[in-house]
């Protein structure tokens, strides 16, 4: 089989380790959607919101439905939303956030990857400032959808800035107007395909291709940690 087969199977495996990451990362956000508000998707507008980004990766619904009945259980405590900020190698800012149940172990993981890969963990607020907070929707557009009256509309549920390319539109706004933006595609029958949160650098600096692979295996490293939800940086 060869050369051409390994290579093959690494990229196999490489996605098949995204969807892993992928799934385990949505069942944080059904299983923290449960505890604040319930297991019931009609009144818990954030849970509806986990379930379609389920669908969206293709997440197994058995795996989908295990996470809202461990949610379900009294005996299951809440994860803590903790950030993490630091500095990666050259001076690139990079902003984690966790979900754990485990705060002492979360800390102690992400400090030693920082320490590793030539970078050092800061105190809270020593590089957030660097970045905004916003929404995202990724929306399936209408056969009649009229873009600029869709646009004005949504700014007064907050959007910011949208986007239309081949049938689907995105939308990005403050990280306030997640609800209102929420409920106007749903009030309005538009399909959600995706939604989220993201930080946005207001700045970024561009490294050349052999510091931006050291910077690289910092931010993967820390990406694999099993409590780690995202990983923002301003590299360019």
């Amino acid at each position: 089989m060869g050369r051409i087969f390994e290579v093959r199977k690494h990229k196999m495996f490489a996605r098949y380790a995204k969807m892993s990451k992928q799934f385990a990362r949505i069942s944080k956000e059904v299983f923290m959607a449960v505890k604040a508000s319930g297991p019931n998707p009609d009144s818990n507008p954030r849970l509806r919101a986990a379930m379609q980004n389920a669908r969206t990766v293709n997440m197994p619904k058995d795996r989908l439905e295990a996470a809202i009945k461990k949610a379900s259980s009294k005996d299951e405590k809440d994860l803590e939303i903790i950030t993490y900020e630091g500095y990666g190698p050259h001076g690139i800012a990079v902003l984690v956030e966790t979900a754990t149940d485990n705060p002492t172990r979360t800390v102690a993981n992400v400090r030693s990857y920082f320490n590793k890969y030539n970078g050092s963990l800061g105190v809270s607020g020593s590089v957030s400032f660097m970045f905004e907070h916003k929404c995202h929707f990724r929306i399936k557009a209408k056969t009649d959808t009229d873009i600029e009256m869709l646009e004005l509309d949504l700014i007064d549920a907050g959007c910011e800035e949208l986007n239309a390319d081949q049938g689907e539109i995105t939308v990005y706004g403050s990280f306030d107007s997640f609800g209102k933006l929420q409920s106007y595609f749903e009030s309005n029958e538009y399909e959600i395909l995706e939604s989220g949160f993201d930080r946005v650098p207001t700045v970024t600096k561009k490294l050349s291709p052999e510091q931006e692979e050291e910077v690289n295996k910092l931010l993967d490293k820390i990406e694999e940690d099993e409590d780690v939800q995202n990983v923002y940086s301003t590299m360019e």
